[in-house]
């Protein structure tokens, strides 16, 4: 084996949301000298992206790389920091390929959570064997020993190998950049993980002489850059490239998609991308050059004609549709409102991103986007709304798939909710309604209930709304994809209709402090309103149309100022996730770069009408 090889080591960072993965890798990159300390170096420096760093996760895998002084001396340490959520699961999946360990950070209060199943069941499949790190054990209600114990039964549960329950154990504080052999051990900083993966993390492997070999590497992931181009990532199998090699792309079945030539070889370097005159097996770089190779894609020599072997990815659980605003308000806030921008971002999104398939529908004016799961889709829109564009979108719907006898089978999710003990029977009663099946029920200290449940996906859609009104704000709730079963019949939807403008214009305080009786308004006064557009939630089960327009009928007898000020309660405000998973199938969300309003699909009353009688 080479000594470029011998030398190397290649690991994720996977864990559950919020656990501390990119906070830890904060701390390698400053300890190891990739970042200067005097440096002006942002916190969460990989969570590069506006939507990660203000929502404190991270959506997109980042590369970097370290370089340790170790007892056989240096060796470098290439870090993939991979999103917790497994709505971004397609990333982990590919990116798990192309590493030989990883680290399962837990938090040493909350223990193996959703996503921590998640991402494990994956790297336990490829066969990787995880390094422990109980972070945040300087919690105040940190119990790092039953965090311990929890995940050493989940690794059993999900079928670990005897070599790779014989974990290595660290405990640390990420945020203070430490970590420890022992509980009680030196708290100094992070040399025992950094000596810990070189001795326990594999090299990559590499065949001998595989420096001689045809050049090959699997396109891991894909972003594009507006001076390079398409620039593609993954790990080097065999062979070597250089700039201005000519290569070929390969799908998944060995059809030949394209040659080109490499215009760039760029490798990681702490948190910078560097152009590298040369990279051999082994390595992870980034390649730029190819005109239409996508991800899962293998690129190789031209003389190569058998195609590695891609991760298979888990289906998307949730389509929505997205199309042109259409509203009376449509144009005024964004600039990209035409379809065929619509569709040309949408498609360059799939391209990228596997876990999101785009498809036109047969209209042609609107788009089928599946992905999975709300988090995902509404990601996407955000960045989106961001860029310019004007979009409704329509209420997301599950994906049913059949079984080989015909039976319908619909998406379940694992559903870990803990709540207060006061609460626990309020959330099992909804959800147990709403078709779930509660599988555990423990208590899990500090007056608080674990519930473990299985429900359907759709059941999942618009219901944490509840769920937080229901805990009074003190529930968590998180999510994971579990199979596809059969269906668990009818669920029922929102209970209450809704508040429906019949005027166009702004909003008048009087109208409203009157319509206010009726149920909770969305808008505030002087707020752009249309007909048909949603202003608040009906009281009832039924739909009500309301005039917010209507001003006071003033006369000589009665002067405006003696009547008191109207004072009104602050309009309830849906964040766009919540304004999706609200709305009803008659129903749009209207998206523009600075507002999001929800409207009825038909926005004459005669038109909804004629609706209802059809669908009947």
């Amino acid at each position: 084996m080479s000594q470029r090889s011998t030398l190397l080591r290649n690991i994720a960072i996977v864990a559950h949301v919020d656990h501390g993965k990119t906070t830890l890798v904060d701390g390698m990159l400053r300890q190891s000298g990739a970042v200067r300390a005097s440096a002006d170096m942002v916190e969460r420096a990989m969570d590069s992206d506006d939507i990660e760093r203000e929502r404190g996760i991270t959506i997109l895998a980042k590369c970097t790389s370290v370089t340790w002084e170790g007892a056989e001396g240096p060796a470098r340490i290439n870090i993939v920091d991979t999103p917790g959520h497994a709505d971004f699961g397609g990333e982990v999946e590919r990116i798990l390929s192309m590493v030989d360990g990883c680290l399962l950070l837990v938090d040493a209060a909350e223990g193996p959570m959703p996503q921590t199943k998640f991402v494990l069941s994956k790297a336990l499949a490829l066969g990787l064997r995880p390094v422990v790190v109980v972070n945040k054990v300087d919690r105040p209600n940190a119990e790092p020993d039953a965090a311990l114990d929890a995940t050493f039964d989940l690794f059993a549960a999900l079928g670990a190998s005897d070599a790779q329950l014989d974990f290595p154990i660290l405990y640390a504080s990420g945020r203070d950049g430490w970590a420890s052999l022992s509980l009680d051990g030196p708290r100094a900083d992070l040399t025992p993980l950094f000596e810990t993966i070189i001795a326990r993390t594999p090299p990559p492997p590499v065949e001998k002489d595989a420096e001689t070999l045809p050049f090959r590497m699997l396109a891991t992931t894909l972003e594009a850059d507006p001076y390079l181009g398409r620039i593609l990532t993954g790990r080097i199998v065999s062979g070597v490239v250089r700039p201005g090699a000519s290569l070929k792309a390969l799908s998944r079945d060995g059809r030949e998609i394209e040659r080109a030539r490499v215009t760039r070889v760029l490798a990681f370097r702490g948190l910078k991308r560097q152009p590298i005159e040369e990279a051999g097996p082994g390595d992870i770089v980034a390649l730029a050059g190819f005109a239409k190779a996508s991800v899962a894609d293998t690129l190789c020599d031209i003389a190569v004609d058998d195609a590695l072997p891609a991760q298979p990815i888990d289906p998307p659980t949730l389509s929505i549709f997205i199309s042109a605003n259409d509203s009376p308000l449509a144009g005024r806030e964004g600039d990209k409102v035409q379809s065929r921008v619509i569709r040309e971002r949408l498609m360059r999104q799939a391209e990228g991103d596997v876990a999101i398939r785009v498809s036109d529908t047969s209209g042609g004016e609107a788009f089928e986007v599946a992905g999975r799961g709300e988090l995902q889709l509404g990601v996407l829109i955000e960045n989106m709304r961001r860029e310019g564009f004007e979009l409704s979108v329509s209420r997301p719907r599950v994906l049913m798939r059949e079984a080989e006898d015909g039976t319908p089978l619909e998406p379940i999710e694992e559903a870990v909710v803990d709540v207060d003990d006061e609460f626990a029977g309020a959330v099992i009663e909804k959800l147990t309604r709403r078709k779930a099946e509660l599988v555990e029920m423990k208590p899990s200290g500090g007056g608080k209930t674990r519930l473990i449940l299985h429900a359907p996906t759709r059941a999942l859609i618009g219901y944490h709304g509840e769920f937080l009104t229901d805990t009074r704000g003190t529930g968590v709730m998180n999510r994971s994809y579990l199979e596809h079963a059969p269906y668990r019949g009818p669920i029922e939807g929102r209970r209450n209709g809704v508040l429906i403008s019949t005027s166009d214009g702004e909003a008048v305080a009087y109208a409203l402090w009157n319509i206010e009786e009726r149920g909770v308004l969305f808008i505030s006064p002087g707020e752009k309103v249309y007909q048909g557009m949603i202003i608040g939630e009906n009281a009832k089960d039924d739909d009500l149309d309301v005039n917010p327009l209507k001003g006071k009928q003033l006369t000589n007898i009665r002067a405006a100022g003696k009547d008191e000020a109207v004072r009104l309660t602050p309009p309830r405000r849906l964040s766009l996730e919540q304004a999706i998973a609200y709305i009803a199938d008659d129903e749009l969300v209207e998206v523009t770069p600075k507002s999001i309003r929800l409207r009825k699909k038909a926005l004459l009353p005669h038109l909804r009408k004629k609706r209802a009688k059809s669908a009947e």
